[in-house]
């Protein structure tokens, strides 16, 4: 018997989703149909069943949706689940990697390589090779080495960049380190080459969950694939063909249709009861998919019957569409008591947002922008803080990699190798061999080490380290004055010469070296800031990295109370607000141009499509209201171009369309005013 009531919490389709446990099992799960409740429940009536949780493995799309699932199942619970796996597809790559490193040629303490780490090795290869020049779009170059190594593209174009390719992942080796896609690609490759090691991970995972499903890849399917036992297995998928919308990085809905065929015995069901939006907001939005040929039918219903209207408005240009969706906002909350975290703003891409945010400063509205670089990821800050390890504790292999040759001091892969090779061998860390070389210099002996420039060079480098080691940890009196962690962290970048390597680095583009210097030294000013603070009892080294790994980690997290979301739809995948903007819904953006010249090109192009369930999943991210606008006229680089209202808006059945008229009359009663008046003292404190 469950400890858990569940029977009176779900509807029919989820209690029978939640009871079947054993074999293949397929769920459909529309748009708000309470797909993270059931897998949740699903997983606790697992539990109280008397399955062990290291049998379980939950797979998600993003690290917030699995911390949101390991959450409510403690809830549900009441237990600690140390041995429960949730996880994403790259985390449980991660895992495999950590797990079998020795079999693979990796030490335990391996590095993963994110996209400016990416880019900063693919330049490196370039110079390795002589092939680098300005021109070489490192970006694209980096997206087409992804597609490579996912299978996406082969070598019919930009075959010339192969040695580069070859080159690059012979340093991602050397630098005992990994990018994203290897994160699926090495477990792939390991399991296809060793089906005794893939029966290991199908003896300890007995039960498999996928959600999100239509946003698998070809390589995750596969990967999920090594770990069942065809019809005997215990694995289900949840997914919705319509909210498919991820293409573009290897994503493909049709894993659905495979799941089918590989899985003929399956159970299906279907979650159509949708519990987030109005009847209006839904009926929109099944007029829109409905559009979409070759899909699974479903039909989404609500209890929420009626709603207002879908709002559609026609501003004169981008300027216009900023002030009215600030003007609404500010209406809604004086006039409906709305709070800031109720709006979500969604653009097709983050060039849209520009001009909202620009509106949302002037108003004093407080926001937050999802899909941007963190400043502590920016190249130049990553440096300076992996410095800043290495001083705290030279054993930081990453980080030492990551630093021993930034900026350039003549010490290549072929001298890491050695020094990989000697710490390999002692079971030490690169630094201790490092240290062990320069022992073995200053007494005489060559033989460790045959380069001797580079072993100069490391030389110098150690005891730079080293220096900076004493002036930091010590903390002596610099030039007369009281020690301070700012003024040690400027030195150091005075002495490695940050400058000039930007400049060298960037070429002619001075301004772009310009910019991001001037990042470093608003990270000096940060630790300034703190230094000053009279709470701070100690501004040392050691409580600064401590602080910074706080905020490296909480950095992307759900900061949202009293802040309106301005985010892409992508990133508005999971997400839901009361209210929601869908701005720049034009021809050309939605959909986008470039899908629409490939629909031209082949009527059998998907692209649109997939530009229809993206616009599907912005509808159906608003629970009571839904503006949505299209501007006359938009500002492209250095013109001004006439605009064409999406077709997808014609899609919409006309009832449910309001259009919005500018208003003439912007006055607020006595009671409006006194609320605003209200919110604005409590802004004031």
């Amino acid at each position: 018997m469950s400890k858990f009531n569940f029977e009176t919490q779900l509807n029919e389709p989820q209690l029978k989703a939640v009871r079947a446990i054993e074999g293949p099992v397929l769920i459909i799960a529309g748009a708000g149909s309470g797909k993270t409740r059931v897998i949740t429940y699903r997983i606790a009536h697992m539990l109280e069943n008397g399955i062990p949780q290291s049998a379980i493995l939950a797979l998600t799309f993003t690290n917030k949706a699995a911390r949101e699932m390991e959450t409510r199942v403690k809830g549900l619970t009441g237990k600690k689940l140390q041995n429960l796996t949730v996880s994403t597809f790259h985390s449980f790559g991660h895992k495999i990697i950590r797990d079998e490193c020795e079999l693979l040629g990796y030490r335990k303490n391996f590095s993963v390589y994110d996209e400016t780490d990416k880019i900063s090795l693919i330049k490196e290869c370039l110079r390795e090779c002589r092939m680098y020049s300005a021109k070489v779009d490192l970006y694209a170059l980096s997206q087409y080495f992804s597609k490579i190594k996912t299978g996406l593209a082969q070598w019919t174009e930009s075959a010339d960049m192969k040695p580069v390719y070859e080159e690059y992942n012979q340093a991602l080796k050397i630098y005992n380190a990994v990018d994203f896609d290897d994160l699926l690609t090495i477990p792939l490759e390991l399991f296809d080459k060793n089906d005794d090691i893939a029966e290991k991970y199908r003896q300890k995972y007995r039960y498999i969950m996928v959600d999100e499903f239509q946003d698998t890849s070809i390589i995750q399917y596969r990967l999920m694939k090594h770990l069942t036992n065809g019809e005997e297995s215990n694995v289900c998928v949840v997914g919705d063909d319509d909210q498919s919308i991820y293409s573009w990085r290897g994503a493909n809905y049709e894993n659905i249709l495979l799941f089918e065929n590989d899985f003929p015995g399956r159970i299906e069901i279907k979650l159509e009861q949708n519990y987030r939006s109005t009847s209006t907001i839904l009926d929109a939005a099944n007029g829109v998919i409905s559009h979409n040929k070759g899909r699974k039918k479903k039909n989404l219903w609500t209890g929420k019957e009626g709603g207002k209207p879908v709002e559609l408005f026609y501003p004169e240009n981008e300027t216009a569409e900023a002030f009215f969706i600030a003007g609404q906002i500010r209406r809604l909350m004086i006039t409906e008591d709305y709070k800031y975290h109720d709006f979500g703003v969604l653009t097709r891409t983050n060039s849209l947002a520009r001009n909202i945010e620009e509106s949302f400063l002037a108003d004093n509205i407080p926001y937050r922008v999802s899909g941007g670089t963190s400043f502590f990821q920016r190249k130049e800050i990553k440096d300076i803080i992996s410095y800043l390890r290495i001083i705290a504790n030279p054993s930081d292999d990453v980080s030492l990699l990551r630093i021993i040759n930034t900026p350039r001091r003549g010490i290549g892969k072929t001298t890491i190798a050695a020094l990989s090779g000697i710490a390999r061998k002692n079971h030490s860390s690169i630094w201790d061999a490092l240290s062990q070389l320069n022992y073995a210099r200053s007494h005489g002996q060559q033989g460790l080490f045959q380069d001797q420039k580079a072993a100069t060079e490391l030389e110098e480098f150690s005891t730079m380290i080293e220096n900076f080691r004493a002036l930091m940890l010590e903390k002596q009196p610099q030039d007369g004055k009281p020690w301070t962690l700012s003024r040690c962290v400027r030195m150091l970048v005075d002495n490695i010469d940050y400058w000039s390597y930007l400049v060298i680095e960037h070429g002619k583009d001075e301004k772009k070296a310009r910019w991001k210097y001037g990042n470093i030294e608003y990270f000096i000013r940060m630790i300034e800031n703190w230094e000053s603070d009279p709470d701070n009892l100690d501004g040392g080294l050691y409580p600064w990295l401590n602080r910074i790994s706080l905020i490296t980690r909480d950095d992307g997290d759900d900061d949202n109370e009293g802040k309106v979301n301005l985010t892409t739809i992508h990133a508005a995948k999971g997400l839901e607000f009361p209210v929601v903007f869908i701005a720049g819904a034009e021809k050309g953006l939605i959909p986008h141009e470039r899908s629409i010249g490939e629909q031209e090109e082949n009527e059998e192009a998907g692209n649109v499509e997939e530009e229809r369930r993206l616009f599907y999943v912005a509808i159906t991210r608003a629970r009571e209201k839904l503006y949505i606008t299209s501007c006359q006229k938009r500002r492209r680089l250095q013109n001004t171009t006439e605009c064409s209202p999406s077709p997808f808006l014609d899609e919409i059945p006309g009832e449910l369309v309001k259009y919005h008229e500018k208003e003439k009359d912007t006055a607020v009663d006595e009671e409006q005013a006194d609320k605003y008046m209200a919110q604005v003292k409590a802004l004031l404190g």
